[in-house]
């Protein structure tokens, strides 16, 4: 393959579908397509439906001059699959809660680690193990799809595992997760931007790619679409997609409960997501609706209401309160005052989570970078600017893009050392 030509494919497993993203070796995006999965996000098997239809329908030129491929997914959606990757049900969805694990939890890993919550992937491990027993292997939604490449489900990404119990700075499982009788189900752990190995032949003549396609450890959506943005050390990112996700780089990684912390590069990025977001929204109005209805919003004024919009009980960050419910009464006659609320109370969220990221170490951004489709929302923007009181700005760079970027940067290495031998 011509190493000028080679193209990079990035996929975004989202909540409600898939996305990908093809970028040139300059960087550009010269395509994005996206499917939406046929049941919803606890399908496995329509997670990989998505991804094959999207490729196989690439232009075949494009198909042809793929080089390397890395995958994101929604952080903490976790199923349990046979050894060779066939699901043993539904996954768990990341927004799921399991309180009566606490005290399990508490027996394995330390207080305040991000596998410590009832709304982890630990959690959600115990309770896949209490349902189904003995499990080959426990995976999350992106390593899954990895997997999927490879025809080897062998591998998971240290982002993606880290409410699972994985310590990036003693790249070790924490407390005596390793210990446990279940402990062979857990992934082999390896850095963000590293190769996994190449795509299985089979799986290469079925999708109409090259067999050589490098397969890359990925990250998280939410990570993925922080790349995408390309923030300076300033600048804080909001993804404002079905869920509300703040996350920002910092010089040490900052703990708590319901933080996230990354590894990416030399640097550290560390954030939190709550379960409320732009979903809640699709919940009561269309797409149409929000835009005809949003133009009927001053964002200079205050709404009167005071909504806590989460999807349903339980909140992971900036509280992690498994048993906080959702505020979304009393519901005005005017639909545009409704929506005007919500979005109020989800900026509300929003400058908490701001708030509890600086109480924790954080340095407070000086301007916040909005990512998703909710940041094509002028009004929500002014709504959460006025809240916030910091300059928001918006990127419309898709996350497939950020993680198609580790992909390409991946490549080119691999590509760079092979010239020099």
């Amino acid at each position: 393959m011509n190493v000028e030509t080679s193209l990079a494919l990035g996929i975004d497993l989202g909540t409600s579908g898939v996305r990908i993203a093809v970028l040139n070796q300059q960087g550009t995006l010269i395509h994005s397509s996206s499917a939406e999965y046929a049941t919803g996000l606890t399908a496995p098997l329509d997670w990989a439906e998505a991804c094959r239809d999207l490729i196989t329908h690439l232009p075949a030129q494009i198909r042809g001059q793929l080089a390397a491929v890395a995958v994101d997914g929604t952080s903490g959606t976790l199923l349990a699959c046979r050894e060779d990757g066939t699901p043993m049900g539904p996954a768990l969805s990341y927004a799921t809660a399991f309180p009566e694990q606490n005290s399990a939890l508490k027996r394995l890993v330390p207080d305040g680690c991000a596998a410590s919550s009832s709304g982890g992937s630990l959690a959600r491990a115990l309770q896949l193990l209490k349902h189904h027993g003995h499990i080959d292997r426990l995976r999350h939604q992106a390593d899954w799809i990895s997997g999927w490449f490879l025809q080897n489900w062998q591998w998971g990404e240290e982002g993606n595992n880290l409410k699972l119990g994985w310590d990036l700075e003693q790249a070790t499982w924490q407390g005596c997760i390793a210990d446990q009788s279940w402990s062979s189900a857990l992934p082999e752990v390896k850095p963000s931007g590293s190769v996994l190995g190449r795509i299985a032949i089979d799986q290469a003549r079925n999708l109409g790619v090259p067999e050589d396609l490098l397969v890359v450890a990925g990250t998280t959506d939410s990570n993925a679409a922080v790349l995408a943005a390309n923030p300076g050390d300033n600048d804080g990112i909001t993804v404002l997609g079905t869920t509300l996700v703040m996350k920002r780089f910092t010089p040490v990684p900052i703990q708590g409960a319901g933080i996230t912390r990354h590894r990416i590069g030399q640097r550290w990025l560390c954030g939190g997501a709550s379960n409320a977001g732009a979903g809640v929204l699709r919940r009561y109005f269309t797409d149409a609706e929000l835009a005809e209805l949003s133009r009927q919003i001053d964002p200079d004024q205050d709404s009167g209401l005071s909504y806590q919009p989460l999807p349903a009980r339980g909140e992971r960050f900036p509280v992690d309160d498994p048993n906080l419910e959702p505020v979304l009464e009393p519901r005005p006659v005017s639909d545009a005052l409704f929506l005007h609320g919500l979005l109020e109370g989800l900026a509300e969220i929003e400058a908490k989570g701001w708030e509890r990221l600086t109480e924790l170490g954080a340095d407070p951004p000086q301007r916040v970078i909005s990512l998703g489709g909710g940041a094509r929302n002028p009004q929500w923007r002014k709504i959460r600017q006025r809240r916030l009181g910091l300059p928001v700005v918006s990127c419309n760079q898709p996350p497939a893009a950020g993680v198609a970027l580790l992909a390409l940067s991946r490549q080119r290495q691999t590509e760079y050392k092979m010239n020099k031998s």
